[in-house]
């Protein structure tokens, strides 16, 4: 194997395996690393429609019709005392190519993933452990690894993209990462045997529940061979600080003001004690610089509230593949070059926040709001299917702003210059229309 590559991608998730696979495509020698020797369970297990069209370019799509994986046709919400919304069929809106998406194991399908890289020509080393990202002054040339047999090794390429999930490699090395104070959550969650599921074209569907305090949510996704996969989300400081007692106990009492959900779970196996995963809400304040870029989590994760964290992977690893394989091209791995896809990104990622914030706000109600404003049934939708990046948004924020104060001056500067991301879209969108 050559120490030198044309591109060493960090990851082994949806974001690094998109763009490794779309940049050996092009003919390009690309290293993928990936930290587990094997497959390894995660959460983030629900797709969105969007991402049906990277899939279809990575030509995975007959391979998923053929899967196990449960059909995903749709997103319903209930309410703390347990009433259910009109489910969000994706079919309202989009073509029969993206009106259902799937429910995936991720263990599964991350090395479904892997695998169609490798046939796409991306080699692929497994149980190797970046360490950081090599520079020479301004401009990322290698990473340094601890390699299969615990040796320390130094890797060259002319471009690194750290795709490394919420481990972040590159942007922590860099000091760019910044919190979101205003969705400082927590998730505590596990997977069950046997729950209740719907019936017919909603058995696939994800389901979003309150909890009778109102401050949390639970997610109930299902996934192949009778598995649900069910977590609850909410404030750092009400779900686990100052609270007595281990994860499980956090789930099992957070389970109990939830009644959309206890009927689901009565008679169902939990197969193994609740986990929990803090402060997740971030943003890196640069997608690329010199002979480096960023690509889905290592980037920036909102909320698993309207599962946009598999599609913004997928998004971003297509776009930094395309910025990339321009970039090689032209022999120019510069900050320019690299971040010309990044206004496109940051315009679909505050749509998607936009709407996370509306959601944790108390006077927000789905039925509610789309009583009063039944024209913008047909946007949200497009926001729960991802359709995202090229859409005019402007007045359903407009009348979600009038009705719901939300801070946006202490966001994350999601954007080039320190904007916040809210403030740029709306500029754009207003320039676009």
């Amino acid at each position: 194997m050559s120490t030198y590559q044309d591109v060493i991608v960090i990851g082994g998730g949806p974001a690094g395996s998109t763009a490794a696979t779309l940049i050996a495509r092009e003919g390009y020698s690309v290293l993928q690393l990936e930290r587990e020797p094997g497959p390894t369970f995660k959460v983030g297990e629900s797709l969105i429609p969007a991402s049906n069209t990277v899939l279809k370019r990575l030509g995975l799509i007959d391979r998923l019709q053929q899967s196990e994986f449960p059909k995903k046709h749709s997103v319903q919400f209930f309410s703390s005392s347990g009433r259910a919304s009109a489910p969000f069929y994706f079919s309202e809106t989009e073509d029969s190519e993206h009106s259902q998406t799937w429910q995936v194991l991720r263990s599964q399908f991350d090395a479904m993933l892997r695998e169609h890289g490798q046939e796409s020509g991306v080699e692929i080393r497994s149980g190797v452990t970046v360490q950081e990202v090599l520079f020479e002054g301004e401009r990322a040339v290698g990473v340094k690894i601890r390699n299969e047999e615990g040796q320390i090794q130094e890797l060259r390429s002319k471009i690194v993209v750290d795709s490394s999930g919420q481990r972040a490699i590159l942007a922590r090395q860099l000091k760019i990462r910044r919190p979101d104070p205003q969705l400082r959550m927590a998730a505590v969650y596990t997977h069950f045997e046997n729950a209740v599921r719907d019936e017919g074209i909603d058995e696939g569907a994800t389901l979003v529940l309150r909890t009778g305090a109102h401050r949390c949510w639970f997610w109930f996704i299902p996934l192949p061979n009778n598995r649900v996969s069910v977590g609850v989300v909410g404030p750092v400081d009400h779900l686990i600080t100052g609270r007595q007692g281990n994860p499980q106990r956090i789930f099992d009492e957070e389970l109990a003001s939830c009644p959309g959900l206890q009927p689901r779970l009565e008679n169902a196996t939990q197969l193994f004690d609740a986990k929990v995963v803090n402060d997740f809400s971030y943003a890196a304040t640069q997608v690329a610089g010199d002979g480096w870029v960023l690509a889905g989590d290592a980037f920036c994760f909102l909320d698993p509230v309207y599962s946009s964290g598999m599609a913004l992977a997928f998004a971003s690893g297509e776009l930094a593949a395309d910025s990339i394989v321009e970039s090689l091209r032209h022999n120019d791995p510069s900050e320019e070059r690299l971040r010309a896809h990044e206004p496109y990104l940051q315009k679909g990622i505050a749509a998607f926040r936009h709407l996370v914030y509306a959601f944790y706000s108390p006077e927000f109600h789905f039925g509610r709001f789309l009583g009063a404003h039944p024209e913008h049934r047909d946007s949200i939708v497009k926001i729960l299917v991802g359709d995202v990046f090229n859409r005019d948004f402007s007045t359903l924020f407009r009348d979600l702003d009038n009705i719901l104060a939300i801070d946006y001056s202490h966001a994350p500067p999601l954007v080039s210059g320190g904007v916040p991301a809210e403030e740029q879209a709306g500029s754009e969108v207003a320039q676009a229309a």
